[in-house]
Order: structure tokens, then sequence, then C-alpha cells
């Protein structure tokens, strides 16, 4: 049981980054400083993109507008924090 509780506390772990690197591609488009016509560049932000917008894309829909600003990475951040605190510190103890 300790094996599964390790790969989903490491599953977490590595969509969080997938999210952080997601956002920051984001940020390194908009601000023209990647070229989107490069096909490997292109083929990373598709990645990202498809990766993490199935789980973004209902926390879009329930905030409200804030004028360009999208903290919906960061809720997912902090939803995913909640959700890897929760099984170390009350599954965890009870399973084991």
């Amino acid at each position: 049981m300790t094996a599964l509780i390790q790969t989903i506390i490491m599953a977490l772990d590595i969509y969080w980054w997938l999210i952080i690197g997601s956002a920051i591609f984001s940020w390194l488009y908009a601000f023209n400083v990647v070229n989107p016509n490069n096909q490997f560049v292109g083929t990373i932000g598709n990645f990202l993109y498809k990766v993490t917008e199935p789980a973004l894309r209902p926390i879009r829909n329930v905030m409200p507008d804030l004028g360009g600003i999208d903290i919906s990475p960061i809720i997912l951040l902090l939803l995913l924090f909640f959700v890897r605190q929760f099984i170390i510190t009350t599954v965890a103890p009870a399973i084991l």
C-alpha cells in the first residue's frame, strides 16, 4: 500500500511541474520570446496544453473575469497541494 501512495504522490508532483511549465510557456508565447512557428516549440506547447487544459478549463469556467489575468493555474496548484497534504497526513497514516 505504501508503494501505491508514493506513486500517487509522485504523479501529483509531476503534474505540479507540468502546470508550472505550462504557465511559463504561455508567458513566453504571449511575450513572443519563443518562436511559435518552430515545430519543436509547437510540439511542447501542444503537449503542455493538452495535459493541463482539462484540469484548468473547469476552474476557468467558474472563475469570474479578472481582466486578462488567469489565476487558474495558481488555484489548481493550491488544490493539488491540498490533495497531496491530505494523502500524506490523513490517508497514509490511516492505511499504514
